[in-house]
């Protein structure tokens, strides 16, 4: 008797404690309770990406790297594949952008690729401002005055990307990896006429570092509105397509430095070929 009481009252607790430790279901935003509240635009508030944790790179060891090369791509917002990148609603240089302003984003000078010289607030702030003076005519007095007027850039005038990334073969896994280093905005600049003048790249970024805040940003992709893919996931399963400008070389040159037009086009794609060869060729033989 003493037995089954035991047993009654050790039952009744792992009952008390599944119920102390249930899980209470989560408050669920689907519209705005207060009037005054601005309206969901959506069936549900999403949160899935804000809560999202980015998993850390792995850290190969010096004595597995047993190949490597350095590749400069350009990735061209004006393709069909890149077009999510110019989402209106929040493109990708937008994105680059405000979290450089904000400070959430650090930038490096374009003197080099390396992210060696960090641009302060100042120097960022003269690169994403330019200053015009416009003569102005008081008509009353007819004196005349010198308006100074700041204009931002242009967050539509980045039409291309610059990635830089290594290529690598990990001997210990045997399988080989790519890592994206650094990416550069680069923005159209025109001239009073509106004719194309050159083209410029903003500053660096050293993309390791901006993950985190890449992943708290979601992609547009075609056919699913409700895609959890975020930019972090986009670039590293590199669902964009791009071309090779240069590789890692003796004499650092770029591809355009001694190819034009479609050699110039041929030349990359042998690259990309290369490195691919390069991991087939290791298992044929």
């Amino acid at each position: 008797m003493k037995f089954q009481l035991k047993l009654f009252l050790f039952i009744a607790c792992l009952g008390g404690a599944s119920v102390s430790y249930a899980q209470v279901p989560e408050t669920i935003k689907t519209e705005s309770s207060e009037p005054g509240e601005t309206p969901l635009d959506d069936v549900v508030e999403r949160t899935i990406n804000v809560e999202k944790r980015v998993l850390k790179y792995d850290n190969p060891r010096e004595v597995d790297l047993m190949w490597e090369k350095r590749v400069w791509r350009v990735i061209d917002l004006r393709e069909k594949m890149n077009f999510p990148f110019t989402y209106p609603e929040e493109t990708f240089a937008g994105i680059l952008l405000n979290g450089a302003k904000e400070g959430k984003i650090r930038v490096y000078s374009t003197k080099d690729d390396k992210f060696t010289d960090p641009l302060t607030a100042a120097n960022l702030e003269s690169k994403l401002v330019k200053i015009d003076t416009i003569p102005t005519v008081d008509p009353e007095t007819y004196e005349e005055t010198i308006q100074i007027v700041k204009n931002e850039i242009n967050e539509n005038d980045f039409k291309r990307i610059r990635v830089k990334e290594m290529w690598y073969f990990d001997s210990e896994t045997s399988t080989m990896k790519v890592r994206i280093l650094g990416l550069a905005a680069i923005r159209d600049v025109f001239d009073d006429n509106g004719n194309f003048k050159y083209e410029e790249p903003m500053f660096w970024i050293y993309y390791p570092h901006i993950r985190e805040e890449l992943a708290k940003h979601r992609v547009f992709m075609e056919g699913n509105d409700a895609s959890p893919l975020t930019w972090e996931d986009f670039m590293e399963m590199r669902f964009f397509s791009s071309y090779v400008y240069k590789e890692s070389n003796v004499k650092d040159n770029r591809l355009s430095d001694y190819l034009s037009g479609v050699d110039l086009l041929m030349e990359g794609e042998r690259i990309k070929a290369d490195i691919f060869n390069w991991e087939h060729d290791l298992w044929q033989y």
